[in-house]
């Protein structure tokens, strides 16, 4: 998805990269906003947590639909007008979450608020991973990994605030429109500092009527990229590697080595403070070693911290094994989805399909994981993630760097 050349002045390219920060942040923030309140909605719609995983998997489907429709949004509309689009539907989408939980107590009306929240959260997802891929070019630095830090400090302040909304009896609907209100008009002024630009596509939309059909093969079309698919693999090993510290470590501590359900907690806090400074630190990193011996470095970082956190036979040896397995999958993804973007034609489409892969994997570890688990133990059934933490460091010469040509910056 090739976007029209841009010059811009060094402020405007630092105002563009603060504004796409902000992005990354409204979306981990929404994202906590959901999760910190799943417990809440429970209790509100009295269902099981059977009926809660169908709620889930309608957001899940819908992210899904959301990430492969994105290059023709991106197409169509623009950057610009693609995040504030999606950054109103996850705004719309919360407030009918609220909604269906707080005033109608309908388990369908939230349903449909999660179908809205996820769609406009999948489609954000690739263009705003786009947009920091250009940034990049334009900063000639890396600064991906930074950005999902951004995500990730999103996720923690929207749990911050949904925890004093438990501890002072708010109602779910006033959280939501709050947060509604906040992520809406926030993304409003943000989008103010991306360049207005088309890409070619869009002046190519408006010479030809061109059948949605065909513009979902052409969307599609990447997946035959060999490099794509391997960059795939990346992050589906590295997704692996976050997906299950976050849905397995704690209980992996408490079951799995007999610790106190606070070991358990500590231990996870641990995994995402090393994931989240391994995001803080990744840049310079990256632009002095380059992606591939970075990537090799974080495979074999986060294979041995989960060989030490799996027949660890002490707390300290634990923290270890979660500061190495934390440091090592903190880049998978971020740089995985720079390298994706490399090709200036169909940037898109390509961010689209990996993070179609990724999304997959953070939907798919968790629950393979568990069965495993019934079976052979969940430490043991944690060697499966092993084995594709070695599969991403393996495919990490996919990831080296393409150059790209920029025009000057004033």
């Amino acid at each position: 998805m090739a976007l029209m050349t841009v010059t811009t002045s060094r402020s405007e390219t630092v105002a563009w990269r603060n504004a796409i920060f902000v992005i990354f942040t409204m979306a981990g923030l929404s994202m906590a906003t959901w999760a910190a309140r799943v417990p809440t909605i429970k209790a509100n719609l009295e269902i099981t947590t059977g009926s809660v995983g169908l709620l889930v998997l309608c957001m899940s489907a819908c992210s899904v639909v959301g990430l492969i429709l994105a290059p023709m949004m991106f197409a169509r509309l623009g950057p610009r007008r693609s995040m504030l689009a999606s950054m109103l539907l996850v705004a719309v989408g919360l407030v009918v979450i609220g909604l269906g939980a707080a005033v109608f107590y309908t388990p369908a009306v939230v349903g449909v608020g999660l179908g809205l929240f996820g769609f406009g959260n999948g489609s954000c997802d690739v263009v705003m991973n786009v947009e920091a891929a250009d940034v990049e070019k334009h900063l000639k630095r890396t600064v991906m990994p930074l950005m999902h830090a951004f995500f990730s400090g999103g996720t923690v302040v929207g749990a911050g605030i949904a925890a004093l909304t438990e501890l002072f009896n708010v109602s779910m609907l006033v959280h939501a429109v709050f947060m509604a209100v906040l992520i809406a008009v926030t993304t409003l002024i943000a989008v103010r500092f991306v360049p207005a630009r088309t890409t070619t596509e869009t002046q190519e939309l408006k010479r030809q009527n061109t059948s949605w059909r065909q513009k979902v093969r052409d969307s599609l079309a990447v997946w035959a990229d060999p490099r794509l698919l391997a960059i795939g693999l990346i992050i589906l090993g590295m997704a692996f590697a976050e997906g299950s510290a976050n849905d397995w470590v704690a209980l992996a501590v408490v079951d799995g080595h007999g610790m106190l359900e606070s070991s358990g907690a500590a231990i996870l806090a641990v995994f995402l403070t090393a994931m989240t400074v391994g995001r803080v630190i990744g840049g310079p990193f990256l632009d002095r070693f380059g992606r591939v011996r970075v990537l090799i470095g974080c495979g074999v970082s986060a294979v041995l911290g989960l060989l030490l956190f799996i027949i660890a036979p002490s707390l300290p040896l634990l923290v270890v094994g979660a500061v190495l397995w934390g440091l090592g999958a903190s880049l998978g993804f971020p740089v995985g989805m720079s390298a994706a973007a490399d090709s200036p034609k169909d940037a898109a489409a390509r961010v689209s399909a990996v993070a179609i892969i990724g999304y997959c994997a953070f939907l798919v570890g968790p629950p393979l994981i568990g069965l495993l688990a019934d079976h052979i133990g969940l430490l043991n059934a944690l060697f499966v993630v092993l084995g594709l933490i070695a599969i991403a460091g393996i495919a990490s010469p996919a990831a080296r760097e393409r150059s790209v040509r920029i025009e000057p910056t004033d």
